[in-house]
């Protein structure tokens, strides 16, 4: 596919040249596309999960991201118009089209895939190029070696290649950690930036037994921050790793450590740099998630910039909040290599007088892929390219997965699992990773690993009341909606595959899931046990990897079993978390 460069041209109004998004070319000049204006005198780009996506992709963002209470209507709680309207981007453009969901096949079509490390590698470069020699730095928030077969097979060991030849500076982690600690230590011997994580520490047991800390006294298993110095100024970057690791992931890939938000030591630490270090900027590199990140900006003051991660969440524009120290800008960069963030500073005096931020999506197709990274991706898929070629089926409608309820990825993933193994009920987890197939393209067994390419993959069968599938259903809900952004995870709602539920997102805890239906019409009976099929498990299972029953179900050819999530909202008609797509 060739992709129309006026669609860029013509269809980027005045909205695009506004703050926070990108300033394309103009009609005669096709070259300064990614043309930023010169500001300040030090840059810092910025990435975050890409779960380890080395080829462009096509992402769909979701259609309903609900934001509940004092975080209804606000960002990153709007989508489709609403996400338009707030952040002035036309509607029919190239940037309508990264940004949102709307008309996503058809621009699809017409603007092509996104990301893509080696497209990646050349607008960095650029980008760099442009701020001047030793005035810029490259950041990952996380989330860097997770979500693809390869990564999964090479145990994060690729995109510690790429992130070197990328000239990441500093990372942060989340998904990282679920290698175990072995792995992931192997993988930062050979990692050439810093790998950053404030909060972070040795369980008391391991601490007495003298484990492997970067600071033993403290009991902090990574270093907690780093200062670069560019241009006579000095910035700080802290690392502020996913807090709920050993929650949300089975507890044996990190038994020594212990994680959380640790607000009261960051603030500690931000003061030390503050104060001791004598920085000119702080910025803090979070796996948090957005809301949490709103949260903490205003509890925790000094840090001028949080480049946030996580939720997946593209904000064009900073959100800003103050504190008791004045205000911290929030920003979250979306997901999948799609977009790169660009914050120029302009740094005088021991503070940041002013900065400049921009969210921009990777076009693949308007960026020369850079040799050297093409060569590199080439040569770590090699082994496994024919495998990961193999056509499993044709997709019969658009997959995706991102959303608060359901993507039609996940459906025919339960739509698998009941079939396999003859289950009545599905369940599978609302991770928001997880690349898009457009109607009528090949299913790839690439495809089928990047949707479910996890350490612990195995399938499991268990019998389940009635009552026990609404308390699952009633705890990731409140995960997901709980009014204190401290007690959300991240993540989407568990999809689920033989029932349908109502869900009023408002409700008090416990309160929120209702009108249990199995799909015969009959009422979720909560004194009777049934026969549950499920992947994922904190806990350990023994059965089959899911990406082998996701394969199996895909190239039988059974027509799917339903065609939307099951679930009946209430309370959210005038929500702008939900997108009108008729």
């Amino acid at each position: 596919m060739t992709i129309r460069r006026r669609d860029f041209l013509t269809l980027t109004g005045a909205a695009a040249l506004s703050v926070g998004l990108p300033r394309f070319a103009r009609p005669a000049d096709n070259a300064n596309v990614y043309d930023l204006e010169r500001f300040g005198n030090a840059r810092i780009l910025h990435m975050t999960d890409t779960h380890a996506q080395l080829l462009p992709v096509y992402f769909r963002e979701p259609s309903v991201n609900l934001g509940i209470g004092t975080m209804q209507g606000r960002p990153p709680h709007l989508v489709g118009r609403a996400f338009l309207d707030r952040f002035g981007i036309k509607p029919d453009s190239a940037e309508a089209y990264a940004f949102t969901c709307l008309d996503f096949e058809k621009s699809a079509v017409r603007f092509g895939k996104l990301g893509g490390f080696a497209h990646l590698k050349t607008l960095i470069d650029r980008l760099r190029s442009d701020a001047g020699p030793g005035r810029s730095m490259l950041l990952d928030g996380g989330d860097l070696w997770q979500g693809t077969g390869l990564a999964n097979a090479m145990q994060g060991a690729d995109m510690v290649e790429a992130a070197n030849l990328l000239g990441i500076e500093a990372m942060t982690g989340h998904w990282e950690f679920t290698y175990g600690e072995k792995a992931l230590r192997s993988n930062l011997d050979r990692f050439k930036g810093e790998f950053l994580a404030q909060n972070v520490f040795l369980t008391e047991e391991a601490a007495f037994n003298d484990a492997k800390a970067f600071d033993s006294e403290s009991g902090r298993v990574f270093k907690p921050a780093m200062i670069k110095e560019i241009g006579g100024s000095r910035i700080a970057v802290i690392g502020q790793a996913f807090p709920y690791v050993p929650i949300a992931h089975p507890k044996r890939f990190t038994p020594d450590w212990t994680f959380g938000i640790r607000d009261d030591e960051l603030q500690k630490l931000v003061d030390a740099l503050r104060n001791n270090d004598k920085v000119d900027a702080v910025v803090l590199l979070s796996h948090n998630g957005m809301d949490v990140d709103l949260k903490l900006a205003s509890r925790v003051s000094g840090i001028d910039v949080i480049l946030g991660g996580h939720t997946h969440d593209a904000v064009p524009q900073p959100i800003p909040v103050t504190n008791a120290g004045g205000t911290t800008l929030v920003t979250n960069a979306g997901s999948s290599g799609k977009f790169l963030g660009v914050l120029d500073l302009d740094l005088a005096k021991g503070r940041v007088s002013d900065l400049r931020y921009r969210l921009l999506p990777v076009f693949s197709e308007l960026l020369k892929p850079d040799a050297a990274m093409q060569a590199l991706i080439e040569k770590m898929r090699e082994p496994h390219a024919a495998a990961y070629a193999e056509k499993i089926a044709t997709a019969d409608r658009l997959l995706y997965r991102r959303g608060n309820f359901g993507g039609t990825v996940d459906q025919v993933i339960c739509d698998a699992l009941r079939s396999e193994f003859d289950a009545e009920i599905a369940l599978s987890p609302g991770f928001r990773w997880g690349s898009s197939v457009l109607q009528g393209q090949p299913v790839t067994m690439e495809d089928v690993l990047t949707e479910t390419a996890i350490t612990y993959p195995e399938t499991y069968v268990l019998s389940m009341t009635g009552s026990q599938i609404k308390d699952i259903l009633e705890d990731v809900c409140d995960n997901l909606f709980n009014a204190d952004p401290y007690y959300q995870q991240g993540g989407d709602m568990v999809r689920v595959g033989g029932f349908a539920y109502s869900c009023t997102p408002a409700e008090s805890v416990g309160r929120r899931i209702s009108d249990l239906r199995l799909d015969n019409g009959r009422p979720l009976d909560a004194g009777k046990s049934y026969k549950v099929a499920g992947w994922a498990s904190v806990n350990a299972q023994q059965g089959m990897p899911v990406w082998d029953v996701f394969a199996k179900h895909l190239r039988s050819g059974k027509v799917p079993q339903r065609n939307d999530a099951g679930v009946t909202l209430r309370g959210v008609d005038d929500n702008p978390g939900i997108a009108e797509l008729g």
